[in-house]
């Protein structure tokens, strides 16, 4: 496939819930600060988190011919590499990726500890999608648990289930594609956020046709 049949962006993930956060995040290209209009597709890998670790760039070999630019998601808590940071597995990865045709052209992303580390931002939509519109509940829970050093719980997931459990909301991955539509990210301060929206806007300039 030559270069201008090529899609833009293929999309590699851990799992259902971040599947669906990449849908729900590239609905708003604006907001990213991205152009508008990029052919994308999303691939979970069967292995979630470490089989993303240590086959994302067998995965993606044969595909290099089909798109321009290749995002690699995936979770530190489960990956079965813990004792590395996040920049660490994502510095693995890479390489395994430049070695197999892809540098130049690819981007890894690891979230620390998991996905549910961007759920928690200062937004009234995350009230509304997770604990049902109560502020004073929301607060409650979230003021039991220890924060890190960007105002998160340290256990995001536990802490989400926890709330959605306790108001007897159903986990599902149409949560975290909601929650991608319509959650602001002009306060998200997460490190791998900010990691992920960077490449994008390197890769798909705003203005660029």
């Amino acid at each position: 496939m030559n270069g201008e049949h090529k899609k833009d962006l293929v999309i590699l993930v851990a799992d259902a819930d971040m599947e669906q956060t990449m849908k729900g995040l590239l609905t708003r290209p604006r907001a990213l600060g991205i152009r508008d209009g990029i052919t994308v597709d999303v691939f979970r890998h069967p292995r979630r988190d470490p089989g993303i670790f240590h086959e994302a760039h067998e995965f993606l070999r044969p595909l290099q011919g089909q798109y321009r630019y290749a995002l690699v998601m995936l979770d530190r808590e489960g990956s079965g590499q813990e004792e590395l940071s996040a920049l660490e597995i994502e510095a693995e990865v890479q390489k395994r990726l430049n070695d197999s045709g892809w540098e130049g052209r690819s981007a890894v992303v690891v979230l620390d500890p998991e996905l549910e580390v961007w759920v928690f931002s200062d937004s009234p939509h995350v009230i509304e999608v997770i604990a049902d519109g109560d502020e004073r509940f929301y607060r409650e829970v979230l003021g039991t648990q220890l924060a890190s050093g960007h105002g998160k719980p340290e256990r995001p997931k536990e802490v989400m289930e926890e709330i959605l459990r306790r108001k007897r909301i159903p986990r599902s991955s149409a949560l975290y594609k909601e929650l991608a539509e319509r959650v602001s990210f002009s306060k998200c301060l997460d490190p791998a956020f900010k990691r992920f929206r960077k490449n994008l806007q390197r890769w798909f300039p705003r203005g660029e046709s």
